[in-house]
């Protein structure tokens, strides 16, 4: 127990042989259950986990592999049957130090925030440790999470050290979680439709040896894919469906504008090109009025968002 909260720790493991057994039994005693699930790994993760003498150790082995968001769906519905008030995950390669996870539980149990993250970029001083392809993709994909996730306040929204709220997760749709690599955000979407309270917490990065399973090329072609699902689906569910508000007017009038505009524009000068002759005004500021008043009405409802972001 850690201050009268049930804990469990779920790590998602695939082909880290080397490094979960380590990762289990850094474990801190005051959690409770350490559900480990075996996502079809092709290496001697299994035999390394059986190797492991701890009576909170609950293996979970799929036959076929889930990815990150399966196993971690799979190790949330084993958490909430053992009754934990507090679900922690973990990932199985020994980047994240079992240490701070105090740092994680306490914006939950002290504070009352439903969702507690890590930010490696809270520690500017040890940001040096972090690979630069990792560190350039972060800054990318931080700004991409805000706008499709609605928490402008977090960063570092892929970072996987993370704990939960057990009354936040029931509230989950978690059949809709995202089963890959866009997992983390993909919470964070969801738990922003509920308009849970989310903490970013200092955690310093840790690097060794170990291989990353996320390429550069996975990340560029299904990334913008799944945020621009997300996104639609938050604003449908939150500023539609549940309340609806000035928000999903202007994101909405916004785009059509916006699309006009640019596309409008674009046919306009192919064709001034191709005939030699210049478009009238008129013409002219039939694409730049909708462009900039459709400008306009994203950037008020990225405001409202900035305002309204659950903190």
């Amino acid at each position: 127990m850690y201050q009268e909260r049930r804990v469990a720790v779920v790590i998602p493991a695939y082909n880290v042989a080397g490094y979960v057994g380590q990762v289990v039994k850094g474990i801190p005693e005051f959690v409770d259950d350490i559900i480990v699930v075996d996502d079809a790994s092709l290496d001697e993760t299994l035999d390394a986990l059986t190797a492991v003498k701890d009576p909170r150790l609950e293996v979970v082995r799929h036959g076929t592999n889930m990815g990150v968001g399966g196993a971690m769906v799979t190790g949330f519905r084993a958490a909430l049957r053992h009754g934990a008030d507090i679900v922690v995950k973990m990932d199985g390669d020994d980047q994240m130090d079992p240490v701070l996870l105090p740092s994680l539980l306490d914006p939950i149990v002290h504070e009352g925030y439903a969702y507690a993250k890590g930010n490696r970029f809270l520690c500017g001083e040890q940001l040096e440790a972090m690979p630069k392809i990792r560190l350039a993709g972060s800054f990318v994909l931080t700004f991409l999470s805000k706008l499709a996730s609605g928490y402008w306040h977090i960063f570092d929204p892929v970072n996987g050290f993370v704990a939960i709220d057990a009354r936040a997760l029931r509230k989950l749709p978690l059949d809709r979680l995202a089963r890959r690599y866009f997992f983390e955000t993909d919470m964070l979407i969801q738990l922003n439709v509920f308009g849970a309270r989310i903490k970013d917490v200092p955690i310093p990065p840790r690097y060794g040896n170990e291989p990353s399973s996320m390429r550069v090329s996975t990340v560029l072609l299904t990334f913008p894919l799944y945020l621009l699902r997300g996104f639609a689906h938050r604003i449908y569910q939150r500023h539609v469906l549940r309340d609806f508000s000035a928000v999903a007017v202007f994101w909405i009038l916004g785009t059509v504008l916006l699309a006009w505009g640019m596309g409008f524009g674009a046919f306009t000068w192919i064709k001034s090109s191709w005939s030699g002759h210049v478009a009238s005004t008129g013409t002219v500021m039939l694409s730049m009025l909708p462009l900039i008043l459709g400008f306009q009405l994203v950037l008020q409802a990225i405001l409202i968002e900035i305002q309204e972001s659950p903190r």
